[in-house]
């Protein structure tokens, strides 16, 4: 089994439910408070990591309570942090308001010292990501950073994964070094300017999405599973269904977890869709996100249903 090397932003994720928003100078009573780890880089080494690959996590924290939360989540977990420390300034937060009648949300993201994340830093890194089998990167940090990283990885010949989210536009070139790119819905739209809300319109974005540059596509569709093309094969893979849905929040970066361990492991790529998406499938049934990722085990038995 070859590295996972993960590169990325945690956040706590500060979740508040009420039967409404307050308004400017206004103070209303919530009905639950929830404190957890999150960010995107993070959850995916998370599930990286449980599903049973060796995983890295490059990022910046800094010396605070939340810090020793991404710590400590990556010790439970098994993720070997890659972490540059830093004495000013805070490690990220995410205000996460829920309405409580409709399970709407509202978020607020400060990055805080990840959101300084430099080029100098990932040229500091250089050795783990060219040495990775898998690397793995999203939005959340700057984007100049996420490009040298991709750029060392694939010149070490590592198999190179975007996950382009939060959506925002690329920088010419950076599709080209990308094996996969691993949108959702909205992210391939916001990507492609076209409309994605069945696997065949998802197919057109794939197209598209290789059109500018990416090796392969895999467009990931919610409950409609997730639709793989690459030039030579186009494969819809129906979701994984383990049980009934507690929460979707996280269902993506399970996926790409998964998908990313897999391919560690040598899998073929539709085989490790497939994997990708039981990863996700379990994750959904559970509160929380990187709390909710599982494990190989759990996820091998769900493939072996069928």
């Amino acid at each position: 089994m070859g590295r996972v090397v993960v590169l990325g932003v945690f956040v706590a994720d500060t979740a508040y439910r009420a039967d409404r928003q307050p308004k400017l100078g206004e103070t209303v009573l919530g009905q639950s408070f929830a404190l957890g780890p999150g960010g995107k880089g993070s959850n995916q080494a998370v599930a990286a990591a449980r599903a049973g690959a060796e995983t890295h996590m490059i990022t910046r924290l800094a010396g605070d309570p939340f810090g020793d939360m991404a710590l400590g989540t990556w010790a439970t977990a098994g993720v070997i942090p890659a972490v540059t420390h830093v004495d000013q300034g805070y490690t990220g937060a995410a205000y996460i308001f829920v309405e409580a009648a409709t399970g709407n949300n509202a978020i607020i993201v400060c990055p805080g010292v990840a959101g300084d994340i430099s080029v100098a830093d990932i040229e500091a890194r250089a050795a783990l990501i060219g040495g990775a089998a898998v690397f793995v990167t999203q939005l959340e940090q700057p984007v100049p950073a996420a490009m040298r990283a991709l750029a060392i990885a694939r010149a070490g010949g590592a198999i190179t994964v975007l996950n382009p989210a939060p959506a925002a536009p690329l920088p010419d070139g950076m599709l080209a070094l990308c094996d996969y790119v691993t949108p959702n819905e909205s992210e391939a739209e916001a990507l492609t300017g076209l409309p994605v809300g069945t696997p065949q319109e998802a197919l057109a974005a794939a197209q598209a999405l290789r059109a500018a540059g990416a090796r392969a596509a895999v467009i990931t569709l919610g409950a409609q599973g997730a639709l793989f093309h690459d030039g030579t094969r186009t494969v819809h893979v129906p979701a994984f269904s383990a049980g009934p849905v507690v929460e979707t929040t996280g269902a993506g970066d399970a996926f790409n977890g998964g998908f990313a361990a897999a391919l560690s492991r040598g899998m073929d790529p539709v085989d490790s869709v497939r994997f990708g998406s039981a990863t996700a499938g379990i994750s959904v049934t559970r509160p929380g996100t990187a709390p909710a990722m599982p494990s190989r085990s759990e996820i091998e038995a769900l493939l072996a249903k069928g």
